[in-house]
């Protein structure tokens, strides 16, 4: 008797661990975006991931001017940056994104040096892009600029 009566308990523990039951809401397949509020020194930054099977496979950070040039092609503001920074937006955007990659929903990330602003902006675009994803709601979330000391 005691066999028949512990046998649903068990079957109920191993179809909830199977299913994946968690805590964390699973991301949705599909794309997301999320974008700065503003332009900062002309450019917008933005984060855009592809979710497959509540998995992050592709991510695109990068910067965008009012008529839609990408920062990470600019070979003049690479030129610029690289000697006084240390690092250019090309350099950069790919190691965000791969950070991102890596270590999935709960990003922490390692701000470079050169790119500490860029780096706290992509933690908060990660952060409202990911729960888009959670949500499945593909619409753009546009994320709250903070305005820069220098541009004050």
């Amino acid at each position: 008797m005691k066999r028949k009566s512990v046998l649903p308990v068990l079957l109920l523990t191993a179809s909830l661990f199977f299913s994946g039951c968690s805590s964390q809401p699973k991301m949705k397949d599909g794309f997301y975006t999320a974008e700065m509020s503003d332009y900062s020194f002309g450019w917008k930054e933005y984060v855009c991931i592809m979710v497959k099977n509540n998995k992050i496979v592709s991510v695109e950070y990068n910067a965008k001017n009012a008529s839609g040039y990408i920062k990470a092609w600019d070979n003049n503001y690479m030129g610029n940056m690289l000697p006084v920074s240390g690092t250019y937006p090309n350099e950069y955007t790919r190691y965000y994104a791969s950070e991102l990659i890596e270590q999935q929903a709960d990003i922490k990330v390692d701000t470079l040096t050169g790119a500490t602003s860029s780096g706290n902006n992509f933690a908060k675009l990660s952060k409202a892009v990911i729960e888009q994803a959670k949500q499945g709601d593909s619409q753009t979330v546009i994320v709250k600029s903070e305005p820069n000391e220098e541009e004050k």
